[in-house]
């Protein structure tokens, strides 16, 4: 392994999606990330294009450099597995609900107990402090809880969308590894282990009030919530003659100089709509819609060499078949065909982080259920006859 985090294990008890990316960007950074499945394995497993059973496209994008151990909690044997393990690991990170982890009695003081320097991270949906503390969550449901398709309608759409990605998940798994991560700084200063807890409800929340609370910002309200710019309706790709093309012009000199392209050099200065950030702001539609009205008289190729030879922003709009055929990340090796123990050869996506004195590398290609089960309870003290034992009970599972 290399990486940052070489060094540090984690017990990873997370499924689906949220909690295994937080995982898996912890692992690239060089953790010994140590994923926990019940004998069903992970839900995500089969979903989505697969060659063999249980090792889709999605899951494989989420669960590489990690090893996999089966362990069936509700067994008092899995349970006591578990605390082996947790006791020899920096970090535990789970995305269930608190009251589950609970019932498993594997709450973080039965986890402190026994390792009381542990990283004991919850994400989960909500935040234990209010009503909705025992509701579950999903991204779907959380995208609609902090207005994100109420948003998608008032920027355009013929009724409330959600976002087309798993944003919710893929944003609050991000924040749940940034909390891993300053949470083992403050151990390495402190000596402490902590509980952690990284609600999905909140975080998003943030995330998109940051955007657009707008005028409600102050108490009492100076002006209506909503960011102009983003949910103006002609904020889109704009057609070109032969296609589409994505442009934002933002401060003055950007605009001054689409304006001297379109030929009205002096519109800034005569027009006090279009003089300044804010009031540009104001009348954002007015000026969308005056790109929207220009742009189709050249091609996309067109355009794209006028406005790259200006200096100005401008990039092609992409679907996700020639997204994988995009020069700039060929160039830097973003994607990798690379092959499979078992599922054969893959497009692997580089990590996208560039480190000039310690390079996080992927481990290990996505593991197949139960790979590594037999290596880390070997590692955890068992003998290789205590494993058969668990596996025939049912306990565990050996891959093949």
């Amino acid at each position: 392994m290399s990486g940052p985090l070489q060094g540090i294990r984690i017990i990873d008890m997370t499924t689906v999606l949220m909690g295994p990316y937080a995982t898996q960007i912890l692992g690239d950074l060089g953790a010994d990330v140590i994923k926990v499945e019940p004998p069903t394995g992970d839900t995500v497993r089969d979903v989505g294009p697969r060659r063999h059973d249980g090792m889709a496209g999605i899951f494989l994008h989420v669960n590489r450099s990690k090893r996999s151990i089966v362990l069936d909690l509700k067994d008092p044997q899995g349970r006591e597995a578990l605390l082996r393990l947790a006791a020899d690991a920096d970090v535990l990170i789970y995305n269930v609900r608190p009251q589950a982890m609970a019932r498993l009695n594997l709450g973080y003081e039965e986890i402190a107990r026994v390792n009381p320097r542990i990283l004991y991270v919850g994400v989960y949906g909500y935040g234990q402090g209010g009503p909705y503390a025992a509701k579950s969550a999903y991204d779907d449901l959380i995208q609609g809880a902090v207005a994100i398709p109420s948003l998608a309608q008032t920027a355009g759409a013929d009724m409330p969308r959600y976002a087309p990605s798993a944003i919710a998940d893929r944003i609050v798994g991000l924040a749940a590894a940034n909390a891993v991560t300053a949470g083992l700084l403050h151990r390495e200063r402190t000596g402490e282990g902590q509980c952690v807890d990284v609600p999905m409800f909140e975080t998003m929340a943030q995330f998109v009030l940051g955007d657009h609370m707008g005028g409600l910002t102050f108490e009492p309200p100076i002006g209506p919530s909503g960011y102009a710019r983003i949910l103006d309706h002609n904020r889109r790709p704009h057609r070109t003659a032969d296609g589409y093309l994505c442009v934002l012009f933002y401060n003055d000199k950007q605009w001054r100089k689409f304006f001297e392209l379109v030929g009205q050099p002096d519109l800034m200065d005569q027009d006090p709509r279009f003089a300044t950030i804010g009031e540009r702001t104001r009348h954002i539609d007015a000026l969308y819609r005056m790109v929207a009205e220009v742009m189709p008289t050249r091609t996309t190729a067109e355009w794209i060499e006028i406005l790259e030879a200006a200096d100005m922003p401008v990039m092609q709009l992409h679907t996700i078949d020639t997204l994988l055929a995009d020069p700039h990340l060929g160039a830097v090796g973003f994607f990798d065909v690379v092959e499979h123990p078992t599922e054969g050869a893959i497009r692997s996506m580089a990590i996208p982080s560039v480190w000039s004195k310690s390079q996080p590398r992927v481990s290990r290609q996505a593991p197949r259920l139960g790979e590594h089960s037999a290596e880390v309870l070997a590692e955890a003290g068992y003998s290789a006859e205590d494993i058969r034992k668990l596996a025939e009970s049912g306990t565990t599972v050996l891959a093949g």
